[in-house]
């Protein structure tokens, strides 16, 4: 499937989806009303697990040419072609690029799974600090 039929694809799935609108309180004016956003730990988690999962791909496969382009701007730069010189600085801007991608699926990787975990925890002690027993107690 081409990059075209792909983007094409994903424009009309996500036209089909709709956001939650819930009207703005007191009825006023601005002609629109509040959005309810609801995100899962699992929807973190997926997005985590896609960045991940792109981290690994670009790792392995980002950097294979930096041989092949070692060896072609030398022959280029012994035979006095100024190629040469432009590879290199390609080749050093492509590694830059590259290097920020990483690092930015392994940023967003990592946060999700922070944001899942540290949801989790706070969970888990709400519900056990606010649980209606020790609620019922502070009424009587």
């Amino acid at each position: 499937m081409s990059f075209d039929e792909e983007w094409s694809q994903v424009r009309s799935e996500t036209a089909a989806m709709r956001l939650n609108s819930v009207p703005a309180e007191g009825g006023g004016g601005g002609g629109g009303g509040a959005t309810d956003y609801k995100v899962t730990s699992a929807d973190l988690k997926a997005i985590g697990n896609e960045a991940q999962e792109l981290y690994h791909w670009f790792e392995r496969d980002a950097f294979h040419a930096g041989a092949q382009t070692d060896a072609a701007a030398k022959s280029l730069d012994g035979d006095g072609f100024q190629t040469g010189s432009a590879m290199w600085t390609m080749w050093d801007m492509w590694r830059d690029q590259a290097e920020t991608l990483i690092s930015a699926c392994a940023h967003i990787h990592n946060h999700l799974e922070d944001t899942v975990t540290s949801h989790t925890n706070h969970e888990e002690v709400l519900i056990t600090n606010f649980s209606m027993a020790t609620i019922d107690e502070h009424f009587k």
